[in-house]
Order: structure tokens, then C-alpha cells, then sequence
């Protein structure tokens, strides 16, 4: 795996992140219901526009098993190995590292002998990681500058604490858990870092026993899901502080630092107010009034988006007491230069672009409406043919010309949200340089009955899998 030198997909600053060539192929998690004879793979969809296969899967490799629920996988090293203090800077970005948030399984995966078709190279099994971590459930896959991290949602009984373990980049041994204080946190969802800063910041959702069967109406009301972000001192892997978001703020998920290193604020979606079922977008930051000291780091809502009135009988029974349909923001991502933040409604089928060059003062910028609950909006490829389930995963080029959506979120709360069943689809929209997205009316990658696309990673990198020691 070592290199004479870097790899050239890792790239000191956003700004030469954003130089490099586009991507030509995207790999994305496709989840299988345990139920349904399918095992669940990694899809490989080709995105060059001069390809006579655009926008069409061009390689597949199945796992031994479906029933994983696949989440958010990620790389094996990537630009955060530039840093001067990165265990190894001549690694490769060739492994994924695909985590089952059911199983507890972690897949890893070659893709350097054939992009098109990786190789499944290793599996850990789920008792492994729950031995030697004491944690289950992995869900989020980040590369760091001394090893692969990732964070997992509770205990191997499916209750608390969540929390972050680690895995060595090339031989992809588990290390073990990797808080070594972790004060109040109990709930644990995203996970992302300021390299610039040595902090930490992870969010909150529910234990594996909160989710695993949808959304619990008891606990979401009694406000039971998280609402809380977390500050750690990345080197000494402790808790410094824990920032409250409100109690009506219920599933504090997708966590966006600022892609410069020097920049100390990121942005964070709620999936859902108790007070009217709006969601929201809050720009956590380091406050140093004087601009000196260690500061405080706050949070603040930035961005509303309402619920939209609806007719019960169009509603899943989830929501037809409450007659409307809630945006449900379930994903955000945030470009290179930190200038567009992406939001995806997918309760409402919307994809909302906002210009965030001044993060504490967002302009909407444009959005994509496709499928949602009731709206069912039509691709531009297919117009008189409603689409379901709606944009969720998001995933931005470097260059942040092109962005990546798909349409299943998480297998049981699919099933209460779109209860006709999510038929899955990877849509592709253009996004133009000074604001303003539209789809591509030639890329919708629709997959067969029994497989649901869920995170997207695009070749040699892309906005929410790297991060960068230098400005």
C-alpha cells in the first residue's frame, strides 16, 4: 500500500481539492432487506458524461449477506494523511470500509486491481467489533491522519452509550474504542473534526433499541432522541463541552465542518421540531469575542424549513394526525469552498441549496423537487411518472459542480414513511457557479425491485470524505 510518493488524490487544500479532474465512476451502498433473498452490495455507477454508459451501474459486488443495512462507508486514508503529524502520507485511497449498522459487520473492499468491480478483500465479523470495542451498530466511516474512525450508535445489548473506535488504515485491525473520557455524551450519531483546531464534534440520534424498529412515537414526543452536539479535544480524546440544541430538537444528525482548517464553525441538521414539525439547519462556532483565549463554542439556528399542510388521507399513518408532511432533513453537505450548503427534505422531496458564505446569514439559493410523500415530483427524464421516497443522502463533487442524491434512508423507517415501499434511485444535478441546481435530465440510475441506494462516495473524493490540514 505504500507509495514512493502521495497518493495524487490527496490534496493539501480545498483549493486544489477543487482543481483536480471531475470523478468517472461514484460507488454507492446498496441495502438489501434481510427478508427479501437479495444480499447487499456496493454499486459502482459511471459518471462521465462522454461515457456511453453514463448514468448507468456498471459493476456490482454482492456481499455474503443481506440484512446488514448498510450506512455511511468511507475511505481507508485520504487528504488528512498530508498533515504533518498523518501516521503514513504514502498510503493509498484504495480501500472502502462499508460498516452494517444491523449486523455489525464491517466490509472492506478493494478497488484498485478493478475500479469498475472491487474486491471484496476482508470481513470483520460483528462479534469482533463488539469484543474488542464494546460498542455496536457502526454507522459513519471517516478517514483520519492516524487511522480509519468510526462511530457507532450504541452497546452490543442495544442500548448506550454510542460512541467512536478506531481501525488501523493498512491492516484494518480493530483498535478499540477511542474516547478516553467522555463526560455526559451517552447518545452518538455523525462524527467530524477541525484538524486545525485539534476538536472533535459528534451529534446525537437514538441507541440501536430506539431506532431499529422505526420511529418510536412515545420516545419522539417525550423527547427522548438526541438533541445535543459534543466538543472533544481530538488529541486527548476527551469531552470539553456538550451544547444543548433545545429540547424541541429531536435527531441531531449530519454533522459539515468548514472545509478550511483555519475556520472554526460547521453546520448540523434537526430532522424534526416538536413545536410544528418544521426542521432545521444550526451553525455551531467558536466564540472568541476578544480573539484571543480558548473561546466557547456555541451553537445557533440559521435556517427554518416548515412543515407542509397535507391531507390525511394522503398521509403514511406515522403522520396523518398531524396532517402535514414535516421536510425531514436527513442529510446536509457542505462544498469544498464552503460557500453552498445542500439540504435534503425528504419528507417534502426537496433538495434545498443555500449560500452560506456568511454561515450565520444563509440566502436560498434554488432547490430540485423529486418524490416526497405526497408530492411524488417527477424526474425530468420521465415526467408523467411520480418518483417515491425523495432526496436524502447527499454527495458534492470537489469542484462543486455536480451533486449526488438518493432516495432510502433506513430500512424500518422507510417503511413508515413510504409504506408502498421505496423503489431505489440515484439522481444527479448540476449546480451552477454562482447558485442554482438543476437535475440532470440524463442521469437517473433506477435499481431493480429489492435493493436501496443510501450513501454515495465519488472517485478520488469528494465534499463530506476528506478534510485538509492546509488553507
Amino acid at each position: 500500500m505504500a507509495r514512493l510518493h502521495p497518493d495524487p488524490s490527496f490534496y493539501p487544500s480545498p483549493k486544489l481539492a477543487m482543481e483536480a479532474p471531475p470523478e468517472r465512476l461514484a460507488y454507492v451502498a446498496l441495502l438489501a432487506s434481510g427478508g427479501n433473498g437479495r444480499r447487499d452490495a456496493i454499486g459502482v455507477v459511471d459518471t462521465d458524461p462522454d461515457s456511453r454508459a453514463f448514468g448507468r451501474l456498471v459493476g456490482l459486488t454482492e456481499f455474503p449477506h443481506g440484512g446488514n443495512e448498510l450506512h455511511h462507508f468511507g475511505w481507508n486514508a485520504c487528504s488528512s494523511h498530508l498533515c504533518p503529524w498523518g501516521a503514513n502520507a504514502h498510503i493509498e485511497r484504495r480501500y472502502l470500509v462499508v460498516p452494517g449498522t444491523h449486523s455489525s459487520r464491517i466490509h472492506i473492499l478493494d478497488t484498485k486491481p478493478d475500479p469498475r468491480q472491487p474486491r471484496l478483500a476482508k470481513v470483520i465479523e460483528g462479534d469482533e467489533v463488539m469484543q474488542k470495542t464494546g460498542y455496536a451498530a457502526p454507522h459513519t466511516v471517516h478517514c483520519g491522519p492516524d487511522g480509519i474512525y468510526l462511530n457507532a450508535l450504541g452497546a452490543p445489548d442495544g442500548n448506550g452509550p454510542g460512541g467512536i473506535f478506531t481501525l488501523d488504515h493498512e491492516t484494518f485491525e480493530v483498535k478499540g474504542r477511542w474516547e478516553r473520557n467522555r463526560g455526559p455524551q451517552y447518545l452518538a450519531y455523525d462524527f467530524f473534526w477541525h484538524l486545525g483546531h485539534d476538536i472533535m464534534i459528534t451529534s446525537e440520534w437514538g441507541t440501536p433499541n430506539m431506532v431499529k424498529d422505526g420511529v418510536n412515537p412515545d420516545l419522539l414526543l417525550g423527547g427522548k432522541y438526541g438533541r445535543k452536539l459534543h466538543v472533544w479535544d481530538l488529541r486527548k480524546r476527551t469531552h470539553v463541552q456538550e451544547l444543548d440544541l433545545g429540547a424541541e430538537q429531536q435527531m441531531v444528525l449530519e454533522l459539515r465542518p468548514a472545509h478550511n482548517p483555519t475556520r472554526a464553525y460547521g453546520f448540523v441538521g434537526v430532522v424534526v421540531s416538536l413545536a410544528d414539525l418544521s426542521s432545521s439547519i444550526f451553525v455551531w462556532y467558536l466564540d472568541r469575542p476578544s480573539g484571543k483565549g480558548q473561546g466557547e463554542w456555541k451553537a445557533k439556528k440559521v435556517i427554518t424549513i416548515p412543515a407542509v399542510p397535507a391531507d390525511e388521507a394522503d398521509l403514511p399513518p406515522l403522520l396523518k394526525g398531524f396532517k402535514a408532511v414535516p421536510p425531514l432533513v436527513t442529510d446536509i453537505n457542505l462544498s469544498v469552498d464552503d460557500r453552498f450548503l445542500y439540504v435534503s427534505c425528504w419528507g417534502t422531496g426537496e433538495l434545498r441549496q443555500y449560500d452560506v458564505s456568511d454561515p450565520f446569514q444563509p440566502v436560498f439559493t434554488g432547490s430540485v423537487k423529486l418524490g416526497g410523500i405526497v408530492a411524488r415530483s417527477a424526474h425530468p427524464s420521465a415526467p408523467e411518472r411520480p418518483l417515491n421516497g425523495g432526496p436524502q443522502m447527499v454527495e458534492v463533487s470537489r469542484d462543486g459542480r455536480r451533486v449526488y442524491v438518493t432516495n432510502s434512508l433506513y430500512t424500518p423507517w422507510d417503511a413508515q414513511f413510504y409504506p408502498e415501499g421505496i423503489r431505489g434511485w440515484i439522481a444527479k444535478l448540476d449546480a451552477a457557479p454562482s447558485g442554482g441546481i438543476a437535475s440532470d435530465p440524463r442521469f437517473l440510475v433506477e435499481l431493480e425491485d429489492g435493493l436501496r441506494p443510501h450513501q454515495v462516495r465519488l472517485q478520488s473524493g469528494d465534499a463530506s470524505s476528506d478534510s485538509f490540514c492546509y488553507s
